[in-house]
């Protein structure tokens, strides 16, 4: 029990509460014509024009309710608790401050808040302003407001987990291609190396050609264990026989027909050569994943594009199909698409998705040709 006390007190705010959106300004704009409405059409309030002053005076503790949510859950209970004669419909929006306190506030804020609404109850019932129905209704409303406000708050944190998850496998196997054409790089100069030492007595001239070979593939597997190092990984054992991963040129394996969807054509187009393997095998994942997508997503669907190109800059990629148009996402985003554009930061670039300008659905993707970012 006290375990459990002690990691409620101990619970942190919730991270990045919005200040203020649209939403709020139209939920105060609204509640206040409202208590003034109904200050209008119920004479019988007792003490009606001060009842109404302070309901508009505390509709905008709305605005302040993620941000500042004990405070504000202090203000709008405890100014309706110490108003005996405070019997307007309209105070209700005060469960709304109750919710944000659930959905925002740290553990220890939650714990005093409650108790704020407790006593407020407890005043409310010595003072005989409850009846039967409302010592039973009250209690049953304030938990159904708190059942609402941690379910949003550990549902929002399921949901960071598992993007966060996402990210770090998204790490995780960007940092095995990198280790998959370090490791080709370090075999590449080793057989040189072997061959160098073997044909040096008989033909110097060889040897010396071994020697520039080997010093461009370390100079390559450097520079990707740059980029390996910045990314999050498990370690894992190397593979007795390291293979230099996917390449741009393996994009034409995912060009055809497939018994699962509709045919894919593939273009490339602009100065291919020398990019950096990393930037290559992330253009192919990027390109397999949007494929695979629209295979299974895009609804009478007769083709997919897949277009690569290159300036001395960037590596561009767009793949389209011309299947039905989707609308686009109001939620977050899928895994997938935050995978993809995960992988594509890490290199320093950018992805998105989104429908295209006629029809389906379209991927973009931009990765500089050089090193990322540190």
């Amino acid at each position: 029990m006290l375990e459990l006390l002690r990691s409620i007190r101990d619970e942190p705010r919730s991270p990045h509460p919005p200040e203020r959106v649209w939403r709020d300004w139209a939920l105060v704009a609204v509640l206040v014509p409202l208590a003034v409405l109904e200050g209008l059409l119920r004479p019988e309030l007792p003490w009606r024009f001060v009842s109404v002053a302070v309901v508009v005076a505390l509709v905008p503790t709305l605005l302040w309710r993620r941000t500042r949510p004990l405070l504000m859950v202090a203000i709008g209970f405890g100014v309706s608790g110490l108003l005996p004669a405070l019997e307007m419909y309209t105070v209700a929006f005060v469960l709304i401050l109750l919710y944000a306190l659930l959905r925002w506030g740290s553990g220890r804020e939650a714990v005093l808040g409650l108790a704020v609404v407790l006593a407020k109850g407890v005043l409310a019932a010595a003072a005989g302003q409850l009846g039967g129905a409302d010592l039973v209704a009250g209690p049953a409303v304030i938990s159904a407001t708190v059942a609402l406000g941690l379910a949003a708050r550990y549902r929002a944190r399921a949901r960071q987990r598992e993007l966060e998850q996402v990210a770090l496998l998204e790490r995780e196997r960007l940092a095995r291609d990198l280790h998959d054409t370090v490791a080709h790089h370090v075999s590449a100069m080793a057989i040189r190396a072997q061959a160098g030492l073997a044909t040096a007595p008989n033909d110097p001239a060889a040897a010396t050609d071994a020697l520039r070979i080997i010093e461009a593939e370390a100079s390559r597997a450097l520079a990707e264990m740059r980029s390996m190092v910045r990314v999050l990984r498990h370690d894992r054992p190397a593979e007795p026989e390291p293979d230099p991963g996917p390449r741009l040129e393996d994009l034409a394996t995912l060009a055809g027909r497939s018994r699962t969807g509709p045919p894919v054509d593939v273009g490339l187009t602009g100065d291919l050569t020398g990019i950096p393997s990393p930037v290559g095998a992330a253009i192919f994942r990027l390109a397999q994943e949007s494929v695979t997508n629209a295979r299974r997503h895009a609804r009478h669907a007769t083709r997919i594009e897949v277009r690569v190109s290159a300036d001395p800059t960037a590596v561009r990629l767009r793949v389209s199909d011309d299947g039905e148009s989707r609308p686009p996402r109001t939620g977050a985003p899928g895994y997938g698409l935050i995978g993809m554009a995960e992988r594509a930061g890490l290199l320093g670039g950018t992805c998105e998705a989104g429908p295209g300008p006629g029809r389906g659905w379209t991927v973009t993707a931009v990765l500089p040709r050089g090193e990322a970012p540190a």
